[in-house]
């Protein structure tokens, strides 16, 4: 049974892994407190109906001391990025995927700016509302971004952070807040034909890989969604997270940094600044992985996570 509020052409994914998430899928809402005018008195509270995925373990399996692992995706993504890495990391510890504002299948609010504060503001509700203690963040991508900026300005509710090919140096939109609407929407519109096109392209072809083809759908399924488009129109006019780099030095968290060898999206470099820029962190090269080393390479990812998790309890 596959909730209802996912996009008709659900049914056409065919990937054991994306149904088995799919499948588990829920959207509850969460209210969170937003601050109206110019006095942070005035709070204007909004239900937001926010997807997510949520493991317990036995009780028997899990480990004194643990936080639980929170997980972020990337841009123009879902969870279900996490199909292949979150099973294994649910043997001992409490697992959460959660789309965030703006993004995957959590319900679009036009009333509402797609930017980095009201992220940061319905990602602390989740935790507050939902977890309730410290969390280890992961996350991949602009998630590994969105994950700083949490950290930063909610030191309390994090336990640890793990960095996945991260934005933050680079990766960006600060050109966004200076283009007129119609280029971004040309720009959202892009994003979609692009990926459109490559399924359409795939499934021409018999001999290509059913592996492919269901990726694409995978990409593909968040972009049915209401609001979509108009989504990712406010968050690139906002400039995202354009102003995070020189905030970097100041993360204190202890952190894993987990970047693919052969990231053909941020590239590198990255890896080592933010090797250099956090005081307590750790760089791990995923070998024959790109920019989503938890999709090319889950076990390895996994095993990382979850020996620096242990390592954490000590």
């Amino acid at each position: 049974m596959r909730a209802d509020f996912l996009p008709p052409s659900v049914v056409d994914i065919q990937d054991k892994e994306a149904i088995a998430l799919l499948q588990q899928l829920q959207r509850q809402v969460v209210h969170v407190p937003f601050e109206q005018g110019t006095t942070a008195l005035a709070k204007l509270s909004v239900g937001i109906a926010t997807a997510y995925v949520h493991h317990s373990p036995d009780r028997s399996a899990s480990q004194p001391n643990t936080a639980p692992i929170l997980l972020l995706h990337g841009f123009d993504s879902s969870l279900l990025e996490f199909r292949r890495l979150l099973p294994l990391l649910t043997t001992q510890h409490e697992i959460w995927a959660v789309d965030l504002f703006g993004s995957g299948f959590t319900e679009y609010v036009p009333t509402l700016p797609v930017n980095p504060q009201t992220i940061r503001q319905h990602l602390l509700s989740v935790v507050e509302t939902w977890i309730g203690q410290p969390v280890m963040l992961v996350g991949a991508s602009l998630g590994g971004a969105v994950a700083i900026d949490f950290a930063l300005h909610y030191p309390n509710w994090v336990r640890s952070l793990v960095l996945i090919d991260s934005v933050g140096f680079s990766g960006s939109f600060p050109v966004g807040q200076f283009l007129p609407h119609p280029v971004i929407e040309l720009g959202a519109n892009w994003l979609h034909f692009r990926k459109q096109a490559a399924l359409t392209a795939a499934l021409a072809f018999p001999i290509i890989d059913l592996t492919l083809i269901d990726a694409l759908r995978c990409s593909l399924l968040h972009q049915e969604m209401p609001g979509w488009k108009a989504a990712i129109a406010s968050f690139t006019q906002s400039g995202g997270y354009a102003n995070l780099s020189d905030r970097i030095v100041q993360v204190n968290h202890p952190t894993l940094i987990l970047w693919g060898e052969a990231d053909d999206v941020l590239g590198t470099a990255d890896a080592t600044k933010f090797e250099q820029s956090i005081s307590d962190s750790q760089l791990i090269w995923i070998r024959e992985a790109g920019h989503v080393p938890h999709f090319d390479r889950p076990q390895s990812v996994a095993a990382h996570v979850l020996t620096f998790a242990r390592c954490l309890r000590h």
